[in-house]
């Protein structure tokens, strides 16, 4: 499920870590009081987290109410971004590469060559 991503309109991380003993209610007051995003916001998946790294929550509104999903690694650690405390807005390309155990940004950089 959350491997693809395909069902989600947007993914948003809250980088840095976040207390997982938060249930529902708790996320989604994280969401909308620090970030002033709308947690009821449907299609949107909300990915937070722990400080070991080794798990994320994330929570969905559908509709009628929201879905929880816990995912824990049995080997490894996520590469979360932790620069700071602020939601970021994923790309496909980049959800993937997170699901995959990659980091978010790509270690490719781009340059342009100056032409004189």
């Amino acid at each position: 499920m959350l491997r693809s991503g395909g069902t989600f309109k947007r993914v948003i991380v809250r980088c840095g870590k976040t207390d997982l003993r938060k249930g529902i209610s708790g996320l989604a007051a994280i969401i909308q009081l620090e970030y002033d995003l709308n947690p009821l916001e449907e299609g949107t998946l909300f990915l937070f987290c722990g400080n070991k790294r080794n798990s994320i929550k994330g929570i969905c509104f559908d509709r009628d109410g929201y879905c929880m999903v816990v995912k824990r690694l049995t080997d490894g650690v996520y590469q979360w971004p932790r620069n700071s405390d602020e939601a970021r807005a994923l790309s496909v390309e980049e959800f993937a590469r997170l699901m995959e155990g990659f980091t978010v940004e790509s270690s490719i950089r781009v340059y342009e060559r100056k032409v004189e």
